[in-house]
């Protein structure tokens, strides 16, 4: 597997060589088209240019600096030197700070995945291992820190499967407050009996989690969009969906919803088949 950085764990006296490895493919948080902007006339790729409305000219790169607004219109310059002098060196290892139970952990503070891999010298492989084999074992996870391309990475190393998963974290501060939802939801009473409908409803529709079932819609349609459009066919206009409406009685869309539910799960009778019709051979 192709890692982008190599170092090490590192906790107390003990030291993990590792390489990390992006675990999504650059395409995930797209559609994996990218377009061009080009001249609907002659359907040249269009450039950008960097435009001073002020001295109504084109500038250079060596004339441009980073500001930073603050204030409407107002900004703090810097220069890429200065940016540079508190830039930090990419760290050699990954300094394990503490460990947490992996369940203490939400999903909403992570931000991107790699895996780790383990050193290409069996012997070096060990501890690896024996890392793994114990955060299984305790369902711990490991907070730490790194500088990857002179940025500073929060971290999270978890178990997954037969291999370690990093989980680079979001900060406090960059997590939005979810109060007014939970405000808006906590005067809202929830009747036994809705509540129970509710259960039934997530049973009927309960099963095991599929990675592979996982697809996109709008991906799907994109690709047949372009290859149509490339051969010459003609285009099908998808039907519109139907707009949700909420339910006049929520006792009876949960009914309805179990027994659509179970509806869907019975096994479909194949249809019986059809005598063939004897063909008259006719002499001539």
């Amino acid at each position: 597997m192709r890692t982008t950085w190599n170092g090490a764990i590192s906790f107390g006296l003990v030291t993990i060589p590792i390489g990390l490895a992006i675990a999504t493919e650059p395409r995930a948080k797209a559609s994996d088209v990218t377009f061009r902007t080009l001249h609907r006339e002659c359907g040249t790729p269009i450039k950008q240019k960097r435009w001073c409305p002020v001295h109504e000219r084109e500038v250079g790169s060596d004339e441009l600096v980073k500001g930073w607004e603050v204030a409407k219109g107002q900004y703090v310059t810097i220069e890429d030197d200065e940016l540079e002098a508190i830039q930090l060196d990419s760290s050699p290892s990954i300094e394990i700070e503490r460990f947490v139970r992996l369940e203490e952990v939400d999903p909403v503070y992570f931000d991107r995945t790699y895996y780790l891999a383990p050193s290409s010298q069996p012997a070096a492989r060990r501890p690896y291992v024996l890392l793994l084999a114990a955060m299984h074992e305790t369902n711990m996870a490991a907070l730490g820190r790194f500088v990857l391309r002179g940025a500073e990475k929060i971290c999270l190393i978890r178990p997954y499967g037969n291999a370690l998963a990093l989980e680079t974290l979001f900060l406090a501060e960059d997590i939005r407050s979810k109060a007014e939802i939970e405000e808006a939801a906590e005067g809202v009473e929830v009747k036994e009996a809705e509540l129970d409908l509710a259960r039934q409803v997530i049973a009927s529709l309960a099963g095991p989690f599929e990675p592979d079932a996982l697809e996109s819609h709008y991906r799907a349609s994109l690709h047949d969009l372009l290859e149509a459009k490339r051969a010459g066919e003609p285009l099908v206009q998808a039907q519109p969906v139907p707009e949700a409406t909420p339910s006049a009685d929520l006792l009876d869309a949960l009914r309805a919803s179990i027994a659509e539910a179970k509806q869907a799960k019975e096994p479909k009778q194949k249809p019986a088949p059809k005598a063939r019709a004897s063909k008259a051979v006719k002499k001539r």
